[in-house]
């Protein structure tokens, strides 16, 4: 769940401009809290909009293998590609 200004992290997109629309909508509530609107299973015509405000990389993962007494030992990392946005529209 996200509001507006809020700063995400999401798996890298093929997106070349700053901004980015999701109109995959699976609920909406309102600001006050007392109204919820439930898709299904998405809402007709909701949208979120975001800027993207940086690219970076997570963490390393270190993938370590090893067969006890055969002399093999093979050790691997990996740093997954992440876009961080920030939430600036969201219309339901």
């Amino acid at each position: 769940m996200v509001g507006e200004g809020d700063v995400l992290d999401i798996e890298k997109s093929p997106a070349e401009s700053g901004k980015i629309a999701f109109d995959e909508v699976l609920l909406a509530i309102s600001d006050d809290g007392k109204d919820l609107k439930v898709g299904d299973p998405l809402l007709k015509g909701a949208t979120v909009e975001a800027e993207i405000v940086n690219e970076h990389k997570t963490d390393k993962v270190v993938v370590f293998k090893m067969r006890r007494r055969k002399n093999y030992r093979k050790k691997t990392g990996h740093r997954q590609q992440v876009l961080r946005i920030k939430v600036t529209k969201i219309s339901a």
